[in-house]
């Protein structure tokens, strides 16, 4: 997600703002030390106009 974000010129403050959520949480997820609730999910795939899919990758893979 880090380099999605990156490409689009977005800090992770700008990010975290768009999405309804901190900065914090915007980097436990980029370090993958946080796995977003599935709304959440579906809303970052909707700023990045892309699938979970093509965001995520569960660990199963």
């Amino acid at each position: 997600m880090r380099d999605l974000r990156l490409t689009r010129g977005l800090s992770q403050n700008a990010l975290a703002e768009t999405l309804g959520v901190s900065r914090q949480t915007i980097n436990a997820i980029e370090n993958e030390r946080y796995d977003p609730s599935l709304p959440l999910a579906f809303a970052i795939a909707r700023v990045f106009n892309l699938r979970i899919e093509e965001i995520f990758i569960p660990d199963f893979c």
